[in-house]
């Protein structure tokens, strides 16, 4: 396909922060990509490239990440031909001639790849699903649902970053949501009925100072029950503590709330606890992203009893994930578009972990967008889960409605996950 334009700008994301926009133009259609960003992240991840100027959003601007594609990538791409997505995505790769994508920016080389599989899709007059992956078959997720917000993505006094709900036993995916959006409403009555604050986090989940980190998982129990729902047969639980910003000298601290300081071992029987009391089916980063040895007795103890997803330890990157294959680390990958930079890599990515047996959890980020590809690639990959926030916020939300209209188009020929998904790797 005949690439005609490209060209970037400077919008903002969720938290009112820049991020950059790209449109390209492929055999007379244009469309749009978008890169989010995290709050919390891998050490390894591709690099985003931020101006850096105090007087401008305070450092944060992407003027020089948006001049490097209207200029040098422009001048580069404009009036070639390009095979396909990997050609596309292996030409901004050269250019930018980094490891990490410091140079031109991960957040403008993604929203550049994210543009063109979307105009190539829009080229074809195929969804974006069937642009990313062509199947037989598809699966639509289990959505799950952060309700509670902590750690880096709030400011109370929860140390743990992330509390979903998993709403699997349902007979499709418009199901599973109305399902979760009736714990949500219940959640917030319940919050406000015990004098706690009702406002949200990054994420949209609601974001109170609570007792302890296990008054959140007790008060999620106890909505999932007032909105009808038995927990762990109908609607399980998802958690993400963030461990990695956690990890201060060695030990776990719980620099929100009691400063108490733990060792890998004790943080690894914490969560054997939790396991015993609680449907925790998914936790993610369970351990911090360079505690290798404990993530290795961490998958051997509790590899067969619950998801356990790496994050900041893989970061979407198939050379790290081949290692923690190798050494028996964790048994599903998080994946994030922008973690990688290019939707091509993602995508290897994917390929990779379930090639070997490994589960993908697609994600969103906290500062994110009105793009919606994560949803198309869910769908794509076959993945049967996804995390996009709470059961509010417009660009949570957006991916939800994407992932129904989905299921609408393809009607019979899409299947709902349900509780296997979790499950049947492991």
């Amino acid at each position: 396909m005949k690439l005609t334009k490209i060209h970037a700008r400077e919008i903002l994301d969720s938290r009112g922060n820049p991020t950059v926009e790209v449109e390209v133009t492929l055999n007379g259609t244009t469309a749009r990509g978008i890169s989010p960003s995290g709050a919390s992240t891998g050490e390894k991840e591709a690099v985003e490239l931020r101006d850096g100027d105090p007087e401008r959003y305070n450092g944060k601007g992407v003027e020089k990440a948006v001049k490097g594609i209207n200029v040098e990538v422009g001048k580069s791409v404009t009036g070639l031909s390009f095979e396909g997505q990997q050609a596309f995505d292996d030409h901004i790769i050269g250019l930018d001639g980094t490891e990490n994508k410091s140079r031109l920016g991960a957040n403008a080389m993604l929203a550049a790849s994210i543009a063109f599989a979307r105009a190539s899709a829009v080229a074809k007059g195929i969804p974006l699903y069937r642009q990313l992956v062509e199947r037989e078959g598809y699966v639509m997720p289990v959505p799950c649902m952060n309700v509670i917000n902590g750690g880096r993505h709030s400011d109370n006094n929860i140390d743990f970053q992330e509390f979903m709900i998993a709403p699997h036993n349902a007979p499709s995916f418009k199901e599973s949501i109305r399902m979760g959006e009736a714990v949500f409403h219940s959640l917030r009555s319940l919050l406000k009925a015990k004098g706690y604050y009702t406002g949200v986090g990054d994420e949209g989940g609601f974001a109170p100072n609570l007792s302890s980190n296990e008054e959140a998982v007790q008060i999620i129990m106890e909505a999932i029950h007032i909105a009808g729902f038995a927990p762990g047969k109908d609607i399980s639980l998802c958690l993400d503590p963030a461990t990695s910003e956690m990890w201060n000298n060695g030990k776990y601290e719980f620099y929100k709330s009691s400063k108490e300081r733990i060792t890998t071992d004790e943080m690894i029987g914490f969560w054997e606890g939790w396991l015993k009391e609680y449907p925790i089916i998914l936790l993610e980063d369970g351990l911090g992203e360079n505690d290798w040895e404990g993530w290795k007795k961490l998958t051997s103890l509790l590899g067969d009893k619950v998801e356990l997803v790496g994050d900041d330890i893989f970061c979407t990157n198939p050379s790290i994930i081949q290692q923690g294959i190798d050494q028996g680390i964790a048994n599903s990958v998080l994946i994030k578009l922008n973690q990688i930079g290019t939707v091509s890599e993602t995508l290897k990515a994917v390929e990779l972990a379930q090639k070997n047996g490994y589960n993908c959890f697609i994600s969103h980020r906290s500062g994110e967008t009105e793009d919606t590809t994560i949803a198309d690639l869910v769908v794509a990959t076959g993945a049967g889960h996804i995390k996009t926030g709470s059961g509010c916020r417009s660009e949570r939300v957006s991916k939800f409605n994407q992932l129904l209209r989905i299921e609408e188009e393809l009607g019979d020929r899409a299947s709902f996950a349900g509780i296997n998904t979790f499950y049947k790797k492991l």
